[in-house]
């Protein structure tokens, strides 16, 4: 009997999590009669086996249920929010009642009647219990299935993975020795039998992740109501298989993120409507696996995190210092939402805001091996990645070598591997980056000697590009010295310093006994800087390949600004892409400015709250002057052609193109370099001509002629007579049988005396006016 009620415990325990989560579902969608149908045969199969078990408690909760969810499947009674809050509080209560039943301890019975009479209202008083009146099938599957303790499941994991080595090493072996094709044949069926056991051990300790966000439904739908706020919770991902140990470690991290997404990310209902969102939040949270990792995204449409504000409290808690603070990026001010004690909540909750919350949840995510990638959108939205491996499994990966060590590469993310000397690869540099030409496509390259940091040894001719698919339709290209072999490798996680480099997924043995590192594609991705987003670099232009090009395309760089909007520019006017420090960017002249080198360029595409923060550039010249756009990730190369839809005003937007069916804004690159030349060729500027030795005019008015785009040259100097214009003391007229060519102007210190061409030395604007319609007839004359 014992095992029979630890039995009943678990198949309920599952069948409640299930349950939980449809009738959210349901409550949403009324109408949906197969989610009721569903949703009566779990409450049936509950009082089905309490009857049987003597649990008359649990049988009355389960049996009132059953008779309001049969009133709704006849038509007797509609579905509201109160008669689903109803049911979801018997539901606790079952669950309540099958937890004392395996602790020992009493739980009241007071509240039951009450929660059975808040499923009547209409009728005002509680129905006694009465037989059903439609008997259901139990919703138990006619497979066969045993429970199994979880340290057995490992010690018969373990034997299969040595089991998979040893195969391995029999095959090298063979290999090495030579053999028949007898020996070939048995070989095969036992490595296929090996193959077999492998797949069905591994699926015993797996399970989907539906489990897992079963429950998030009506977590979410109970934080909502205690806050008063409307979300619309989406799922993607739920038939994506983890092992069930990992399944409950991250239970706890996802649901302190659920709750703090609804808390601190989504926004009162006033608030988002009065910033142009629609009053309810989205959340979505999807699954997906690549290669040895699982990725499980958290997006909100909410506010995001406040940088500054976090820097504020890091500071007034003695964590930074003001200098520190001035230099951190973007993405480290987010960072600091990590740190024990820091949280930007405006009051503590019930919920959260006492900043004890996201450093728990790194801290348990690290300690199994996984990782938090954090993506912020102030004012947008919030997005956090969870890479959390898959433990013990056996995946087929391809092993590669570098400088003679070798390394695994899932094989699910290998498109295609091609020789480098072969012909058919052409590698070119663009703003520091590599991209190889394979067959017509453009793609970017890692080598991995430096992602990984390593001195890397003269190529040879073996050398190979692996083209790699991580995740989505984002693609690169690995150069690895050598491809060795494809094998199916056991992989565990590997030291927790060596998972929180980013870079690998686990670690392995071959069939020698050598330890070998599985890299982890994604990650070699993000630190070479390349985002996997549909599209990121693919040149292949397949998107217009079935259309015929327009004769004027030209290639173009296509990439995402800082404000989210993707725009382009002509690839010819791109003189570089590089990363500027935060030390470098500062507001000085009561511009923005970016300090490269002996230049200084004013930086455009941001506003001031760039100044102090590390940032892209694209640096862009037009042949002789050169300005720096702040952009935030370089997407593609693409075609630009001549079908441009111009802007409604001047400005660095000239107006709109299609690429790939989607709305791109073209750089106005006029615009851009417009009061934006550093610098003339020497020949081409004007020339203002200045008294001798005449400290006021050199010293103070000098920057101003130097503004206006003119060289300065004292009165005496060689070509000083030929000017295109004199500025002369109003008491020094005697000067002008020296000058040749060009216009005079006064400049006299007393207001008084200003007169035709007298300029009082401190009138700005009659002086720029001098000095522009000296240029206009110039220009002019020429």
């Amino acid at each position: 009997m014992d095992d029979l009620i630890t039995e009943f415990i678990a198949e309920t325990r599952d069948m409640l999590d299930a349950l939980g989560g449809e009738i959210i579902a349901w409550e949403a969608a009324p109408a949906d009669r197969s989610r009721l149908d569903e949703i009566f045969r779990f409450v049936h199969t509950v009082k089905g086996n309490c009857g049987f078990f003597d649990l008359p408690r649990i049988r009355g909760l389960s049996h009132a249920a059953e008779n309001v969810l049969t009133d709704l499947r006849s038509g007797k009674r509609a579905a509201d929010p109160a008669l689903v809050s109803a049911v979801l509080a018997i539901i606790d209560r079952i669950g309540e009642l099958v937890q004392e039943l395996e602790s020992g301890e009493t739980l009241a019975s007071g509240d039951d009647e009450q929660l059975i009479a808040a499923l009547d209202q209409e009728a005002g008083e509680t129905k006694g219990e009465t037989a059903a009146t439609t008997s259901m099938p139990s919703i138990r599957s006619n497979l066969r299935s045993i429970r199994l303790p979880v340290d057995l499941l490992d010690r018969v994991m373990s034997g299969v993975s040595d089991l998979v080595l040893a195969r391995n090493e029999l095959a090298r072996c063979l290999r090495e020795s030579g053999y028949g094709a007898g020996v070939e044949a048995a070989f095969d069926r036992v490595s296929a039998t090996i193959g077999e056991i492998r797949d069905a051990i591994t699926h015993t300790r797996m399970q989907r992740i539906d489990n897992l966000f079963a429950t998030l439904p009506r977590l979410a739908r109970d934080v909502a109501d205690e806050l008063g706020k409307k979300i619309a919770l989406e799922i993607e991902g739920g038939d994506v298989e983890l092992d069930r140990e990992m399944i409950e470690m991250i239970r706890d991290p996802l649901t302190h993120i659920i709750r703090n997404a609804i808390d601190h990310g989504i926004e009162d209902e006033a608030v988002r409507r009065e910033a142009g969102k629609p009053a309810t939040g989205n959340i979505r949270i999807a699954a997906s696996q690549a290669g040895n990792q699982i990725l499980i995204e958290i997006a909100d449409d909410g506010r995001g995190i406040d940088g500054d504000k976090l820097v504020a409290r890091a500071m007034a808690s003695g964590l930074l210092s003001q200098n520190q603070a001035d230099r951190l990026s973007a993405a480290q001010r987010t960072a600091l939402i990590f740190e024990p004690g820091l949280s930007t909540a405006g009051q503590v909750t019930a919920i959260s805001g006492r900043g004890v919350g996201m450093d728990v949840v790194r801290a348990n995510v690290e300690r199994i091996g996984g990782l938090i990638d954090i993506d912020n959108r102030p004012g947008l939205g919030l997005r956090l990645t969870l890479r959390v491996p898959l433990t013990l499994t056996i995946i087929p990966a391809l092993t590669v070598q570098l400088n003679g060590q070798s390394y695994a590469v899932p094989r699910s993310t290998i498109e295609e591997i091609v020789r480098v000397k072969g012909g058919a690869v052409a590698i070119e540099s663009l703003g520091g980056s590599s991209i190889a030409t394979i067959r017509g496509r453009r793609l970017p390259l890692v080598s991995l000697g430096a992602a990984l940091g390593v001195t890397h040894q003269e190529a040879t001719e073996d050398q190979c590009l692996i083209v790699l698919r991580p995740a989505g339709t984002g693609i690169y290209a690995l150069a690895v010295d050598k491809v060795s072999d494809h094998e199916e490798l056991v992989v565990k996680p590997a030291a927790p310093a060596v998972m929180a480099t980013g870079l690998y997924g686990g670690t392995t043995l071959a069939d020698d006994g050598r330890p070998i590192l599985l890299l982890d594609p994604p990650g070699i991705a993000a630190t070479a800087g390349i985002a996997l987003e549909a599209g990121t670099f693919d040149t292949s232009f397949a998107s217009t390949a079935t259309a015929a090009p327009e004769a004027d395309a030209k290639p173009a760089l296509l990439f995402m600004s800082l404000c989210g909007v993707k725009r382009i520019v002509p690839l010819s006017a791109v003189e570089r892409i590089e990363d500027v420090p935060s030390e470098a960017v500062q507001i000085s002249a009561g511009r923005l400015h970016i300090a490269l080198g002996d230049s200084i360029l004013r930086l455009q595409g941001c506003g001031a709250e760039a100044a102090g923060r590390a940032i892209r550039i694209l640096r862009l010249s037009d042949g002789i002057n050169q300005v720096a756009y702040g952009i935030g990730d370089v997407v593609d190369i693409v075609p630009l052609g001549t079908d441009i839809l111009p802007a409604a005003t001047e400005g660095e937007v000239r107006g709109v193109t299609l690429i790939g069916g989607e709305q791109v804004e073209v750089l106005d690159l006029f615009h851009l370099f417009e009061g934006s030349a550093t610098s003339e060729p020497e020949g081409a500027r004007r020339i203002c001509a200045i008294p001798a030795e005449d400290h006021w005019m050199e010293t103070i008015l000098g920057p101003v002629i130097e503004s206006a785009g003119y060289r300065i040259v004292r009165a005496g100097d060689p070509g000083a007579e030929m000017a295109d214009i004199h500025l002369v003391n109003s008491d020094e007229i005697s000067v002008k049988p020296c000058i040749k060519s060009g216009r005079v102007v006064k400049i006299c210190s007393d207001p008084e005396k200003t007169a035709g061409d007298a300029i009082h030395r401190y009138d700005r604007s009659a002086l720029l006016d001098a000095l522009a319609d000296t240029a206009s007839g110039r220009k002019s004359r020429a």
